[in-house]
């Protein structure tokens, strides 16, 4: 199977285990993965903050690349995902904007977990599974740019979505259920108001810890980042020690699949997970 390809930027940077990993766990599942030609970033976090005319124009150059080439655009980013999807609900006005990017066809925009949580994939799944995740308890984390506004994401169950606490449950891990799923981290307000991301933060962690999980998964870039590398600095500002790994979903998909760079990817991570993998004896 193959689909076109949207990384966005953070794949190259601070989400690199990310990218490395969704392409292994694709490899392995026979998906291509087409990076879309001389694709340009999509104008997260700032554009739609500065212009609207830019806002639209950014993620519309992409979608008409992706419309030339006639397949479902997916990406793995969810900031991206976002300015995609709501490109695609702008373009279907009659301002200028939309004028100038018209599109012949909507583009059918995906995030990689809706992709690899949809029927025709999850057979494929369940085959490659040599390594069950058995005994891990995971938190799923969607944040809140995967769901959220409905009307332009497309979630069903955006208020209680489920394809991630499906997938986790498939790879054999223990899924705990919690009511910050959907949460806000505070996203790039990191950057411009540390105090308000700080707090959110700082909120889900002791939440995490309240139900007793050993870990939070999430397919968010900015979300990992934000729960991964704060956690010292917002343990010493509430007098706690924190301790908890935070995976992409895609790592634990090549932990399940045995894949040999699983270890490599992992090394990258803040709060060291190898510890807690080992004692599970998955790693």
């Amino acid at each position: 199977m193959k689909v076109s390809f949207f990384p966005g930027c953070s794949l190259e940077g601070t989400a690199r285990e990310y990218g490395e990993s969704i392409q292994t766990v694709c490899s392995t599942l026979n998906v291509v993965l087409e990076e879309l030609d001389d694709w340009t970033c999509c104008g997260a976090s700032s554009a739609h903050c500065t212009s609207r005319y830019l806002a639209t124009a950014l993620p519309g150059r992409n979608l008409a690349l992706a419309e030339s080439v006639g397949s479902d655009l997916v990406t793995p980013c969810a900031a991206c995902f976002s300015r995609l999807k709501t490109a695609v609900h702008e373009l279907s006005g009659s301002d200028s904007v939309a004028r100038e990017y018209a599109l012949k066809r909507p583009v059918n925009v995906r995030h990689i977990l809706e992709f690899l949580c949809s029927e025709e994939m999850v057979q494929g799944i369940e085959e490659r599974i040599v390594k069950p995740l058995t005994g891990l308890k995971a938190l799923s984390y969607y944040g809140c740019l995967l769901v959220r506004p409905p009307n332009i994401t497309e979630e069903p169950h955006w208020e209680d979505p489920r394809s991630l606490d499906a997938l986790l449950i498939h790879l054999g891990a223990e899924c705990i259920y919690w009511s910050y799923k959907t949460e806000c981290c505070g996203g790039s307000l990191l950057l411009t108001n540390v105090d308000i991301s700080r707090r959110l933060i700082g909120r889900m962690l002791d939440m995490a810890c309240e139900t007793e999980a050993e870990c939070i998964v999430t397919a968010c870039p900015l979300c990992q980042v934000n729960l991964d590398t704060r956690q010292d600095e917002i343990g010493e500002l509430n007098k706690k020690e924190y301790s908890i790994p935070v995976f992409y979903f895609s790592e634990l998909m090549g932990l399940a699949f045995n894949e040999p760079d699983a270890g490599k990817w992992l090394r990258r991570h803040i709060v060291d997970p190898q510890p807690l993998l080992k004692a599970k004896g998955l790693l």
